[in-house]
């Protein structure tokens, strides 16, 4: 019993080389020749708990995203091309319809809006066809359609509160790159930043992240900070861009501290001084306007019922049904001194420092911003002990009861029917992500990046990694004569057809084998690259005899990783 089982040791080396633990395997059969052959594609898991090879393989991807959107020194995307005379034709046109259908409806010619609405809906498409983005207009609604239920908008106050700190605002420049220095020496350098902003105290905790005294911990606020904390970071990356004037580009990462409350990891392009961030955090807020939830009035043991014919929850004692969620609002808007009923706040704790490109300090940077991405929320600090777990499990059960959006089901235990209330919903029991416990209250995604941070996305990454290795080793891609030929008179026919295999079929091999070969042809893969990689250092040319081809048939099953 203490020798090691083969199983572990082949799931160990398969982790080793890179080869995903549990593959998805595509038949794809060539429709000219008839020849069918099983292709194994890597799951593309993004958890270390579901597949470790390709949650590894996604995390180095969003390295290299961030440290290429990092130092950038020019712009990573370019502005929009002015519209082509066909295209401001085609607007042109659009205009005249408009006007025609206007005119139709005043006179109450509904056959001719009809027909004017076909030809705006075909000439919309032509406009999309011919490269334009978007919408010109919205849809127009007939007579006969039902009204969209959007209601009367609910105003809100824009004035700042009066316990916040006002902020210059400035008028944000289109640029996404930071200041050049220039040294004594007169050479010059950009620097960036690494920024850490974390969540207030809600009790002294011990170095383990356990409350001193559980019973004066605040639970309540600690679950909804988390909750609405990813509108925090919303609102603190516009109130810096507003304070300093041009369109600050940041990536980074939400993962909680040992005390299971949320921070988050981000590098910035470009220096901001310290002042300036400490300044916005103080003064970022996000307010929650929503009823009020200080009196619990039910438990989950005994909710509130449905009532079938009325559509509505109802006391299960009184029968009398529950405020609506727009009379729940409307209370709000008639009392004069209203306060929201949360207000999320950053504490003191910012932590901002310069980071120069190309040091070690960049790299040690980068993975510690990266070190959590592959992990649950609450893997990522492990409770030891029966403390620690006794702080999760009290978290846990005040995120249960807190309600997460405007029609989670946990409004009813306060008394309130959520937005679009249906009779399946069971308060204690909404299967919102911010209620489960392994995300803590984190809600959204957890990797925050910018729209312009490398002007890539995360294929285009992957294809940048692929041409590094084809040039590595030398190899290059032809596609004439293939379906990507760019330059074939009108779209070419499908060669291959695709369809899932499922594990039971005849073709295909055990899981084992399929590892196993998958093992064997990484190993290759990997010697190629080195020996290309010792050549290249040596200044030689690669030795396209030596390659041979990328992928190789394994007994009609292959691995494309």
């Amino acid at each position: 019993m203490m020798l090691p089982r083969s199983a572990d040791v082949l799931k160990d080396l398969a982790t080793d080389y890179g080869v995903c633990l549990r593959p998805i395997s595509m038949r794809r059969t060539d429709l000219d020749t008839g020849q069918t052959e099983v292709i194994d594609l890597p799951c593309g898991a993004t958890r270390e708990d579901k597949c470790l090879p390709c949650a590894r393989r996604n995390r180095r991807l969003r390295q290299a995203q961030i440290r290429e959107g990092w130092h950038r020194a020019d712009e990573p995307l370019p502005g929009p091309e002015p519209a082509a005379d066909d295209q401001r034709s085609m607007i042109v046109m659009r205009a005249h319809l408009e006007f025609e259908r206007d005119k139709a409806a005043r006179d109450a010619s509904w056959g001719e809006v009809a027909d004017l609405d076909e030809a705006i809906r075909e000439l919309e498409e032509a406009i999309t066809t011919e490269g334009l983005r978007g919408r010109v207009a919205p849809p127009h609604h007939g007579p006969d359609d039902e009204e969209p239920e959007t209601g009367p908008r609910r105003k809100r106050s824009t004035r700042r509160r009066q316990d916040a700190v006002e902020l210059p605002r400035r008028k944000v420049e289109p640029r996404t790159v930071g200041k050049v220095y220039t040294a004594p020496d007169g050479s010059t350098y950009q620097p960036s930043m690494w920024l850490t902003l974390t969540l207030g105290s809600y009790g002294p905790v011990r170095e383990d992240g356990t409350p001193l005294n559980p019973g004066r911990y605040d639970y309540r606020r600690a679950a909804w900070d988390a909750v609405h904390f990813p509108r925090l970071l919303d609102r603190f990356w516009q109130n810096l861009r507003r304070c300093e004037g041009w369109n600050v580009q940041y990536a980074g990462c939400v993962e909680p501290q040992r005390r299971l409350a949320p921070h988050a990891h981000f590098a910035i392009r470009g220096t901001i001084s310290r002042d300036v961030l400490r300044t916005v955090a103080a003064a970022t807020y996000h307010q929650v306007w929503w009823p009020s939830v200080d009196v619990q009035r039910y438990s989950v043991d005994r909710p509130p019922v449905w009532n079938e014919q009325a559509k509505s929850w109802v006391d299960p004692d009184t029968r009398v049904p529950l405020a609506t969620w727009d009379e729940a609002l409307d209370a709000i808007d008639e009392e004069p001194d209203t306060e929201p009923v949360h207000v999320v706040r950053f504490g003191n704790q910012v932590d901002a420092r310069g980071v120069m490109p190309g040091t070690e300090d960049a790299e040690r940077t980068l993975r510690y911003i990266t070190k959590y991405i592959t992990k649950h929320a609450a893997d990522c600090h492990p409770s030891g002990t029966g403390r620690q777990r006794a702080h999760l499990e009290r978290l846990w059960q005040q995120l249960q009861i807190t309600p997460c959006t405007d029609r989670c089901a946990n409004w009813l235990l306060y008394g309130v029917q959520p937005k679009q209330a249906t009779g399946k919903l069971r308060p204690g029991r909404c299967k919102g992500k911010v209620h489960q416990r392994s995300t803590l209250g984190i809600g959204g995604r957890r990797i925050l990046i910018s729209r312009d941070w490398s002007g890539k996305t995360l294929s285009d990454h992957k294809a940048d990694a692929r041409e590094w290795v084809r040039a590595l080793l030398g190899v290059t891609t032809d596609l004439a004569g293939t379906d990507a030929d760019p330059d074939a008179a009108g779209p070419a026919p499908l060669r291959h057809a695709w369809e899932m295999a499922h594990p039971t079929d005849r073709d295909v091999p055990p899981l084992a084998h399929r590892l196993l070969r998958s093992i064997s042809e990484r190993a290759r893969w990997r010697s190629q690259l080195l020996a290309a990689k010792d050549r290249a250092a040596a200044g030689d040319s690669p030795n396209l005899s030596a390659i041979g081809t990328q992928t190789t048939t394994n007994g009609g099953a292959r691995h494309s990783g």
